[in-house]
């Protein structure tokens, strides 16, 4: 069945609030950590105080983490196995961006051995894995970035944003407030505190936040395959307005084209195209088939959407005939056809989108 129903997303919802609960909370702690080794204190917020805050934020941090991890692993969607969550860069899925996160959790985890050893190794042992632990902050969120299924998300952009900031002025008001260490370390801190979260922005600009992204950051192209298939699905709500057009008519269409492999040796064809004219809307095409020699599919499975301008959610059908680039589809009780010309060294569509009145079909 080509379209799954979209239920049992419980552990996926868990996994990415876990995760961006992690972050916050990482970032919150090193933010106090920061404070901490400043010596701040107010007389209504003792230093000892914001010791204890530190501590706690970074164990719950670690729990948060910990069932990220669990669940990301229960859930199955991705091929990715406990292995996965302590050896960095094994994972056939997203292997570098997952890999970071296991680099993170590793860095805890280290963290947390050496804190319940720290009268058996020595506080200077100690200090130093604690420091390299702050290095997880960083690791988490490029992650986070890289590997989440929400980096294109406002929100997401935004709560990252805060995150860097709240970093930035914290080592900066550190190096500014530091009474001892070398001028010249003093210098560095601040400005790697300026650079890299710049270097994060120009990085996110040209990587997650790009069409692609998932592609080029390692996801197996079969789960690329499902998802193009299944978009339309997660996409269609309960309401439907305005209507689709009834009747014969005629628009200009616009739109690109893409095709990838699947894990299975056939191949996933997508077309996404806006209508403009007698109806004004996009269309969403995907098709699973055989590649034939000489040019086109063997179609195996298919799935259509249309959502008209102003509409909530998508319409749902299916591809009913092929005919070169003519796709004649079937949406409720409407015939579509795609009369389209196709540039593939560019990968753009253009064309028309006609409505089918009766006894069209074969005319």
């Amino acid at each position: 069945m080509l379209l799954a129903a979209s239920n049992g997303k419980e552990l996926w919802y868990l996994t990415r609030g876990t995760g961006v609960v992690a972050l916050l909370l990482l970032t919150a702690g090193l933010v106090l950590g920061v404070a901490g080794s400043t010596r701040w204190r107010r007389e209504r917020w003792p230093r000892f105080l914001v010791a204890g805050l530190h501590r706690n934020l970074t164990l719950l941090a670690i729990l948060f983490v910990a069932v990220h991890v669990v669940t990301t692993v229960v859930d199955r969607f991705a091929p990715i196995g406990f292995l996965d969550a302590v050896v960095p860069f094994r994972s056939p899925y997203r292997p570098v961006w997952l890999g970071l996160g296991t680099v993170a959790f590793d860095l805890l985890l280290a963290l947390v051995a050496t804190s319940l050893l720290r009268a058996r190794i020595g506080v200077a042992a100690w200090r130093w894995v604690h420091w390299l632990a702050y290095a997880s902050w960083p690791v988490a969120l490029l992650h986070t970035l890289g590997t989440g299924s929400d980096a294109r998300a406002g929100w997401l952009q935004l709560l990252s944003a805060v995150c860097a900031g709240a970093v930035a002025l914290a080592v900066l008001w550190r190096a500014w407030t530091a009474r001892s260490g070398a001028p010249i370390v003093r210098l560095g801190a601040g400005l790697a505190a300026l650079a890299v979260p710049l270097a994060l922005l120009v990085w996110a600009d040209s990587g997650p936040l790009r069409r692609g992204w998932a592609s080029r950051a390692g996801t197996p192209t079969r789960l690329i395959a499902r998802g193009a298939t299944t978009a339309v699905a997660l996409r269609t709500a309960a309401a439907k307005e305005p209507e689709l057009p009834v009747g014969v008519f005629s628009a200009p269409l616009r739109g690109r084209i893409a095709e990838r492999a699947d894990g299975n040796g056939d191949v996933v064809v997508t077309i996404d195209a806006a209508a403009r004219g007698a109806f004004n809307g996009r269309i969403h095409v995907a098709l699973r088939g055989i590649p034939l020699q000489g040019g086109g599919v063997q179609m195996l499975a298919n799935v259509v959407g249309i959502l008209p301008a102003g509409a909530t959610a998508w319409d749902q059908g299916t591809v009913v005939g092929l005919q070169g680039q003519q796709v004649l589809t079937a949406v409720g009780h409407h015939r579509f056809l795609l009369d389209l010309r196709i540039d593939p060294t560019s990968e753009k569509v253009s064309g028309t989108l006609r409505g089918i009145g009766a006894g069209e079909e074969n005319g």
